[in-house]
Parts: C-alpha cells; structure tokens; sequence
C-alpha cells in the first residue's frame, strides 16, 4: 500500500511520470521505499527546502504507523 501511495504522489508531482521508479527493501529496521525519479524531476519531488519531501515523508510515516510497520523514504538521484 505504501508503494503505491509514494508512486502515485511521484508521479503527481513530476513531468515525466514514465520516469518514476519504487523498490521496496526489506531489511533488519523496517522498509526503506527507494524513489527515483528524471534528473530534471528530482527537485520537484524535494522542493524548496526539502519542504515537500518532508511532507511526503510525514504522510507516509501516518500510513505506514496505522499499519504497524516502521517505513522510511529515500529519494535517489
């Protein structure tokens, strides 16, 4: 559920929605969702000040919480 959720918001948000890519990885702390997105996309999914990605961060974080599970997101470039 949480996939879908960061790969719909990315692709919102980004001009080249083909470009959007989302790997899950499971590991000893919880899931790390890893977002990539074009190089010229990468300041859109951050935005100004890393306002938006915290945003993006905060709701996944209620998501994931409700759910019970520890999830963390990574924006690659």
């Amino acid at each position: 559920m949480e996939r879908d959720f960061i790969e719909y918001v990315a692709k919102s948000l980004v001009d080249d929605p083909a470009a959007v890519s989302v790997n899950l990885v499971e590991g000893d702390e919880g899931t790390v969702i890893e977002l990539r997105v074009a190089q010229d996309d990468i300041g859109k999914v951050i935005g100004k000040r890393g306002r938006i990605a915290k945003a993006i961060r905060t709701l996944l974080s209620a998501a994931a919480t409700r759910g019970g599970k520890d999830v963390k997101l990574q924006i690659l470039d």
